[in-house]
């Protein structure tokens, strides 16, 4: 565990918050979605916040908590596959997070292991929520997904918010630049893409969710995008970067680009 996430988990544990309890600010429920053609089952997860609370993405930040879901309980569920919507960027005490506020509806693509037969959808939920203060919260919910189920507005609003990949976005080359440092790697990319017209940022992922990650420092360049992070592994020192592993999320204008690979110049 990071230094970074170990205060976090520290402050969302010691924060005085006697008069805010989670049902104060957090419900949700799991939509039960329909069958696709292609037997997988569509769900989502609906998260309603109370006005001025926020929770967090997969890759939340330096001062985000990941959420993190435990699916073990459901029965008849062979793979489950989390669809996220383009998510916002936050700035607090001169933080950034990246995250959701108000309301999330998290797609959930679910196959079975018998398309056939009835799906007992079971997660366990541990997330952080933020406003002046912050809560950790845990979500238990279940629901059963029946064929054929039928089609849900608001299930297909939601993913039409996905990030758009990086071909159909015009991302035309990708380079990255990898140098070691004392405790992990610096990672340099180049992206030639348009210019959207409004400030950008960047979200580096590894294959490695134990490499801590740092916020990028990003600018533009002409036609291109240069970012830079550093990547600090747990033993503190450089590793072998799995470069195809790397996932790296363009945010701006409420829209997410998503680039996969960092290749070698």
């Amino acid at each position: 565990m990071t230094r970074t996430v170990l205060s976090l988990l520290l402050a969302l544990t010691t924060t005085p918050a006697a008069a805010t309890t989670q049902d104060d600010v957090l419900s949700a429920i799991l939509r039960p979605g329909w069958q696709m053609d292609s037997g997988a089952h569509m769900a989502a997860m609906d998260m309603t916040l109370a006005p001025g609370w926020k929770t967090y993405w997969r890759s939340p930040g330096e001062a985000g908590i990941p959420p993190s879901f435990d699916w073990s309980g459901s029965t008849n569920v062979k793979s489950v596959h989390i669809h996220w919507p383009a998510p916002s960027v936050f700035e607090t005490n001169g933080m950034q997070t990246i995250g959701y506020h108000d309301r999330l509806l998290l797609p959930i693509e679910v196959v079975a292991v018998d398309p056939s037969m009835p799906v007992k959808l079971q997660v366990s939920v541990d997330l952080g929520v933020c406003d002046e203060i912050c809560l950790p919260a845990n979500l238990a919910l279940i629901a059963d997904l029946m064929p054929p189920g039928a089609p849900d507005e608001g299930i297909r609003s939601a993913l039409k918010t996905l990030a758009t990949s990086a071909l159909d976005a015009g991302v035309t080359t990708v380079s990255c630049v990898v140098d070691p440092i004392a405790d992990g790697l610096r990672l340099t990319a180049r992206m030639r893409l348009p210019d959207p017209g409004s400030p950008e940022v960047v979200a580096f992922e590894t294959a490695d969710p134990a490499v801590w990650v740092s916020e990028a420092v990003t600018q533009r360049e002409g036609g291109e995008l240069v970012t830079m992070t550093e990547l600090v592994p747990p033993d503190g020192a450089p590793f072998a970067l799995d470069r195809s592993g790397v996932v790296m999320t363009i945010l701006s204008q409420g829209r997410a680009i998503e680039v996969r690979g960092c290749p070698a110049p």
